[in-house]
Parts: C-alpha cells; sequence; structure tokens
C-alpha cells in the first residue's frame, strides 16, 4: 500500500489521481497511526512554508511515523517540492529544523530581478546526474518537469544530487539517500514524464 500523508500542506488529490493512472491501486491519502503503519511506500507532499510545513508535521504526530518507516524499516519514502525540503536539515525561509534524513540545506534564489523572478515557476530540462537509479529509469535525455519553488537544496555530498536544473544558475532538482527521494519540481503536474517517474517510484523503488 502507498499511503499520501495529509497534513494540510499540499493538494494530495492530483498525486492520488497520477498514482491512479500508473495502475496502482492500493493507494490512500492518511494521516492514522494505524494506515500509516501498514504503508509500502510513502509520499510527503508539500506546498507552502517550510516552518508551517514542520508544524503541521508535528502537530499530527507524523514525523516519528515518518522516521519509523524511512528508517526504521527502510521503506521507500518520496518527498516533493516542499515534501523534498522538509527531508533536508533548514531552511532559510524559517527557523524550524528540517526532518533531517538528508544532509542539505534549502537555500533561496539568488538571482538579477531583472533577469529572473521569484519563484521559479514553469517547466524545465533537468539532468540525470545517476541514470541507474531507479527512480530515473527510463526518462530519457532531456526529461522536462514543472517547478513552482523560491528554494532550493544545496547537498552537503554530490552522492545524494539525483537530478539537477538550471535557473540562473545550476541547482538541486532531485536528492536521494538510500531508499529515501525527493523531487523539488511537481511529478503529478509534469504530465508524460512526471507519470514515468511516479511509475518509477511505484513500480522500481
Amino acid at each position: 500500500m502507498i499511503v499520501i500523508l495529509d497534513y494540510n500542506m499540499g493538494n494530495v488529490g492530483s498525486i492520488y489521481n497520477m498514482i491512479k493512472k500508473t495502475g496502482y491501486g492500493d493507494v490512500t491519502v492518511s494521516r492514522d497511526y494505524e494506515v500509516l503503519k501498514k504503508a509500502d511506500k510513502m509520499i510527503l507532499p508539500g506546498v507552502g512554508a517550510f516552518d508551517a510545513g514542520m508544524k503541521k508535521l508535528q502537530e499530527f504526530g507524523l514525523t516519528e511515523m515518518i522516521y519509523e518507516h524511512a528508517l526504521g524499516k527502510k521503506k521507500p519514502l518520496l518527498g516533493i517540492c516542499l515534501g523534498m525540503q522538509l527531508l533536508g536539515t533548514v531552511s532559510e525561509e524559517g527557523t524550524s529544523k528540517g526532518l533531517g534524513l538528508i544532509p542539505f540545506i534549502n537555500k533561496k534564489f539568488e538571482v538579477a530581478p531583472d533577469r529572473y523572478k521569484v519563484p521559479h515557476m514553469g517547466w524545465n530540462y533537468v539532468d540525470i546526474k545517476m541514470p541507474d537509479n531507479p527512480l530515473a529509469a527510463d526518462l530519457g535525455d532531456m526529461p522536462r518537469f514543472y517547478f513552482v519553488h523560491s528554494y532550493h537544496a544545496v547537498c552537503e555530498d554530490a552522492e545524494n544530487v539525483l537530478m539537477t536544473s538550471e535557473y540562473a544558475y545550476i541547482f538541486t532538482a532531485s536528492v536521494v539517500k538510500e531508499n529515501i527521494y525527493g523531487t523539488q519540481f511537481h511529478p503529478e503536474k509534469s504530465h508524460v514524464y512526471g507519470l514515468r517517474l511516479m511509475e518509477n517510484f511505484v513500480k522500481r523503488c
């Protein structure tokens, strides 16, 4: 069973529908302990501010469930957009500590305001750094995904950078550490490439 975490910080419906399109039927949206402990895979979505996201996870008692799932049981976890940022340690957006599952910080885009707008919004190509990673399988040479974000991950170790993209400069678009994955872009809004990536998470990770 795949469980999409419900903590009132994202459009879980579009992620649910995308997983359904992969042909995988056993998927639900929940924050109930009895449901979460049965999850084979977990998705942490998210839209909004870093501190608000961490506060909601803590209010609903979900941080310990995430640790138990990803660290204790070593089962796959996928963070999307804010959900990916929460996998890191801290963010320039706020003062809260992140989940600390992957060693990276979140920094605001430093761009020339007369040339680039923040947030970075729209379609952009990604460069796959680990083509053998199951999440990146069969995405092709120039996959495109949909982004909406003002902050991006800066990893301590290059081995955690799964994909990069470019907006004024090259930034990390996807992270990985063993069974833990994150995408800064929205696969659920990225049509054919997003569907393929979600199929990879469902069937290969």
